[in-house]
């Protein structure tokens, strides 16, 4: 379970997270919403220690991540996969390499092994004998597939996902859905899916919470948050372009 406790976050004069509470349990597949600038990708960051909080408490598993040691760290962090909004691909490694950095860097397995889990993983976002080409010679969306494949390498317990369909064509943002959707279903993996997609996040979500002025302003199910009575909410997932006073000015930072 993962849980982020009354979090605070400034950047200098700048804050972010005013108050950040929210349970993720496992099995579900968790999608934060908000408008852009409010700390989406913040509070994540928080869950895998690449942040600290102000104050407040992370906790992953019983074990609260800023009081890890940075080996208890590293151990953590083997357990949870990142899928970065923009794949964060090596050019020069070919689509093999880049999905097998984190299992080369864990040093747990033989070479052999590496090469079983890379093709394992590739098979399984429908990325079969890629393994020897280029980032440059995939497509956008193929390559948020491996970005997706090298998460899954780790068999992670968790699975973070930063803007996932951003900038891909329709079409093509169904398909990571559906292997989203995969993850959770055959391989039993606990999510977090930061989105601007209300379409994805209906697909992909079992909960959804709404990010905004630093704290939850509501957290429910998918039913609950499309029918949602509060005016911000429904502003947001309707994504009318009048706001409501007293979002003006929220809606880009």
């Amino acid at each position: 379970m993962i849980r982020l406790i009354d979090v605070y976050k400034s950047f200098g004069p700048k804050r972010v997270l005013e108050g950040f509470t929210l349970d993720v349990v496992e099995g579900e597949t968790m999608v934060i919403i908000g408008y852009s600038g409010t700390g989406k990708s913040v509070a994540i960051k928080h869950i895998v220690g690449l942040l600290e909080p102000d104050s407040g408490q992370v906790i992953v598993d019983d074990f609260e991540v800023p009081k890890l040691s940075r080996r208890e760290l590293y151990q953590l962090r083997a357990r949870i996969g990142y899928v970065f909004q923009f794949a964060a691909l090596f050019d020069s490694f070919t689509i093999g390499e880049n999905v097998a950095m984190g299992l080369r860097k864990q040093q747990e397995l033989t070479e052999s092994e590496i090469q079983a889990r890379v093709r394992e993983a590739l098979e399984l976002v429908d990325l079969p004998n890629v393994e020897n080409r280029f980032p440059a010679e995939l497509s956008g969306g193929m390559r948020k597939r491996v970005g997706i494949a090298r998460a899954i390498a780790l068999r992670p317990k968790y699975i973070l996902y930063d803007e996932p369909t951003t900038g891909l064509d329709p079409v093509t943002s169904a398909v990571i859905d559906q292997l989203m959707v995969r993850m959770r279903d055959r391989l039993g993996v606990t999510s977090i899916v930061i989105t601007h997609d209300m379409r994805s996040a209906y697909t992909v979500g079992t909960r959804i919470a709404m990010l905004y002025q630093g704290r939850v302003r509501q957290v429910g199910t998918v039913d609950e948050i499309r029918n949602s009575p509060d005016p911000i909410v429904r502003q947001f997932v309707e994504g009318r372009p009048s706001l409501e006073p007293e979002a003006a000015g929220h809606e880009a930072a």
